[in-house]
């Protein structure tokens, strides 16, 4: 079975928003990125605003989603994606979210 190392896992809810983070390094053949991770906006009650993910890295890739629309992106490494990921938050959403070091 392949190990899983988590880097991050926690959510946030604010002013009607949810922020939702989850990184896990493995070593799963699924996820050839070596990143397990889903990165969330959404709004309390299930619209998804903004989320990145690979849940389905070896058949479908890195996704971008946003409300219904879903797009395939190049990963460019998960640090970068995170940074990109808080950057998106703060512009898409009415809080100032206080991000995890």
């Amino acid at each position: 079975m392949a190990s899983y190392t988590t880097v991050a896992d926690w959510q946030d809810v604010e002013a009607g928003y949810v922020v939702d983070v989850t990184i896990r390094q493995t070593e799963d053949d699924q996820y050839p990125s070596g990143w397990d991770y889903s990165l969330h906006l959404g709004k309390v009650g299930g619209e998804t605003v903004l989320r990145y993910d690979n849940a389905h890295e070896r058949t479908k890739g890195h996704e971008c989603h946003t409300g219904n629309d879903v797009e395939h992106i190049e990963f460019p490494g998960m640090l970068a994606l995170y940074d990109r990921f808080k950057r998106e938050v703060e512009e898409m959403s009415p809080v100032s979210w206080n991000w995890p070091e």
